[in-house]
């Protein structure tokens, strides 16, 4: 016989003023003596990680295809999640390439702009609606947020870069619709206040102000777990106190990085609360994407770790000088070996982000298990500019739907499209054309 019958509902809040806090899964949310998998729906969620400038391809690309590669150098940090990792070569974004009277001019403009569309982008700022876009409007439907675009980067979606170019292309990867870029958000606290309520002003005294409520919400929050908690289970005791550990951990960080900036801010909507360090502010936003999917907030997330040109250093892993410089190493061994490095460095911290939705428990295993993330970048080879034989991976069980563990070698030009085909199709959404699409891919080849 099965009970029906929940002992409380899915989308459960705890509040407090200002704050409206989503639960995540927890048992008792389930009904009496059904199986997590019956119970509910398992969510499918997809996340795409996105590196700039291209990578030094020879130590990225796996010799053997199937289920016996060996893991490259760029790929050795991900060891752990070799078994849910699927690597995919030959795949292009051959609309990005220029057309005839283009020249070469702005071509990481171009590789921003066709990315996620597999459209021409025009140089005054028009291309395709992204896959990710066209994924929020489906599974947006459940969720409180569509999507969640973030970044590192504080370009704005608007004005001109390269001879005349729309500097858009640079800034995001999400567009709306054609003409719609959707700015990526940099700032820790904007998200945490987008996800979790807060208030607006910058002002000083009304900064601290907020600083010291959100402390005494939290608390509030707190209590009221406590008192429920008592209600149910050892394992959901266990995992809502996890949960508001970790919550109160990311806005602890934000304060910190917020009274670590001890300049007067100006005026404006939010703090930007950025934290000094580039590897403190990346770990933050992806433990506040892993909240965001933890509380089934959103189920889609677009993350630039950086835009195209990036002229990041990277001296903390031996390598001063400037990434995108780099990207252009003219075949020479010392650029090329500078470039390894941080292509390894980057992998290096994406398994941070794998090793934290690997540990969060969903309806039925992690959240890795019930989702897709797709990790790589726009460009093979920097210094020619290539936007052929992309490096990509899709990371995740996709809730069932996607068995890793393998190298697939597709032929040389292979729609990009056609892997956002074959995405749309395991997230259950019907799209017949997408892109410059040609068909599906067959995410189950060996080679």
């Amino acid at each position: 016989m099965m009970i029906f019958k929940k002992s409380i509902p899915r989308r459960t809040f705890l509040r407090g003023a200002g704050a409206s806090i989503a639960l995540p899964v927890l048992s008792a949310m389930f009904p009496a003596l059904a199986t997590a998998k019956n119970a509910m729906e398992v969510p499918r969620r997809f996340s795409v990680v996105y590196i700039p400038n291209g990578v030094n391809m020879a130590h990225w690309t796996p010799a053997d295809t199937g289920n016996s590669f060996k893991l490259t150098r760029a790929l050795k940090p991900l060891a752990d999640y070799q078994d849910k990792m699927t690597v995919l070569t030959g795949l292009s974004n051959t609309p990005g390439d220029a057309l005839p009277g283009e020249g070469e001019t702005a071509p990481h403009e171009r590789a921003g702009g066709v990315f996620l569309t597999g459209v021409h982008p025009k140089n005054e700022g028009i291309t395709g609606v992204s896959i990710d876009q066209i994924i929020a409007r489906e599974l947006g439907k459940k969720t409180q947020l569509a999507s969640l675009e973030m970044g590192l980067h504080t370009k704005d979606v608007i004005g001109n870069c390269e001879k005349g170019w729309s500097c858009a292309y640079l800034s995001t990867l999400s567009w709306r619709t054609p003409t719609t870029p959707l700015p990526m958000e940099y700032r820790p606290r904007a998200v945490f206040e987008r996800l979790f309520g807060g208030s607006s002003s910058t002002d000083k005294a009304a900064r601290m102000e907020r600083i010291n409520k959100e402390k005494s919400i939290l608390d509030d929050i707190t209590r009221e777990a406590r008192q429920m908690m008592d209600a149910y289970g050892a394992d959901d005791k266990v995992r809502l106190t996890e949960y508001l550990d970790g919550m109160r951990d990311v806005e602890r960080r934000i304060q910190l990085a917020e009274q670590q900036s001890s300049r007067e801010l100006p005026t404006m909507e939010r703090p930007t609360g950025i934290p000094n360090e580039f590897v403190d502010h990346l770990k933050l936003m992806f433990d506040l994407q892993v909240l965001a999917f933890q509380t089934d907030m959103t189920r889609m997330i677009t993350f630039m770790t950086a835009p195209e040109q990036n002229n990041r250093t990277y001296g903390q892993i031996g390598v001063p000088d400037v990434h995108h410089s780099v990207s252009h190493h003219r075949e020479d061994p010392s650029n090329l070996e500078k470039l390894a490095k941080i292509d390894e460095y980057h992998s290096q911290l994406f398994s941070y982000y794998l090793d934290k939705l690997s540990s969060t428990q969903d309806v039925d295993g992690s959240l890795l298990d019930n989702m897709m993330v797709m990790y790589g970048a726009g460009m093979s080879d920097g210094n020619q500019h290539l936007l052929h034989n992309l490096p990509i991976m899709l990371v995740g069980g996709g809730s069932g739907q996607l068995n890793g563990g393998r190298h697939i070698k597709y032929k040389l030009d292979t729609p990009m499209s056609n892997l956002y085909l074959s995405i749309l199709d395991k997230l259950d959404i019907e799209v017949e054309k997408f892109g410059d699409s040609t068909g599906k891919l067959n995410l189950a080849a060996t080679a």
